[in-house]
């Protein structure tokens, strides 16, 4: 019953991921449209920066629905979590370019704009608050990671649209056409500072570094604080994804245990890094003095 549940919540996300996706999507083909039919460089900022948001739910998506529906096999060991740095990486890569691009473009138009379309401009603004707020209320209560990460990012988009439609607005009233390539620069930035935060995750996780929310001095005085564990060593952690953590461990005990007792041990020891974000364990466990081959 409990693996039902468990189920039905992983399909319950998969869907609301799907539905957010389409929603997007949908829409950056509009934006793009719309942002060649008005002019605005403003517009295609945030039709790229809605694409690399596409992309990174139509990923996350896909790679949710390949975990809820395949399991580790003899060539992915570990299943395919890691498969979501793949995406973000070649995410980055596309979201890196284009904002180059745009920026390049729009820079020299700041000094020298040229006419926009404020009405139209006006109206697809409109239109990206609307839909980047439903995606938004659709991932509303959505519990896995993947929909919370991807709920922020859909608010991001949110203020970007009400700070192009502000645009639109002082274009109109006062004919300030430097404000939409002005803010297709900043969008191209900020999309760039964004795209280098999460290639700096996305490495660090590759490179194996110890996951920002594991504290290592507590693993090793929460095991020792098991009274039958004495010391800990060789002690690795790194993460898959970014969420799904591993650790592998010595653990030193005070003297001989039969193995009913040694199962025990484990299932406390377990217990207790499941509550330090350790999703995954395992433990070699060795008598007091006992050399360590490697260590």
């Amino acid at each position: 019953m409990g693996h039902h549940h468990h189920h039905a919540e992983h399909s319950h996300g998969s869907k609301n991921l799907k539905v957010a996706f389409f929603l997007n999507f949908s829409f950056t083909i509009i934006e793009f449209i719309g942002g060649l039919l008005t002019g605005s460089l403003a517009i295609l900022s945030d039709a790229l920066h809605d694409l690399g948001d596409s992309i990174s739910i139509g990923l996350s998506w896909y790679f949710q629905h390949l975990s809820d529906t395949k399991d580790s096999n003899q060539k992915y060991t570990y299943g395919y979590k890691r498969f979501s740095l793949l995406g973000a990486i070649i995410n980055a890569g596309i979201l890196l370019v284009g904002s180059v691009i745009i920026i390049s473009q729009a820079a020299p138009q700041v000094f020298n704009p040229g006419e926009v379309d404020d009405q139209g401009m006006l109206i697809i603004a409109i239109f990206g608050v609307i839909v980047n707020g439903a995606a938004v209320l659709r991932l509303k209560k959505g519990k896995s990671m993947n929909e919370r990460v991807i709920r922020l990012h859909l608010l991001e988009d949110v203020l970007g649209w009400l700070t192009v439609l502000l645009g639109s607005l002082l274009i109109m009233y006062f004919d300030w056409q430097f404000i939409d390539p002005l803010l297709s620069v900043l969008i191209g930035v900020f999309i760039i500072y964004n795209v280098i935060a999460n290639l700096k995750k996305s490495f660090s996780i590759i490179l194996q570094t110890t996951p920002a929310d594991v504290d290592i001095p507590a693993i090793h005085d929460g095991l020792k604080s098991i009274p039958e564990i004495i010391d800990i060593h060789d002690c690795h952690v790194w993460s898959m994804d970014g969420e799904y953590h591993v650790l592998s461990a010595h653990v030193v005990l005070d003297k001989v245990y039969s193995l009913r007792e040694l199962t025990e041990i484990k299932s406390k020891a377990k217990l207790l890094l499941a509550d330090l974000n350790i999703k995954h364990s395992t433990l070699e466990f060795e008598e007091d003095g006992e050399e360590c081959e490697g260590c």
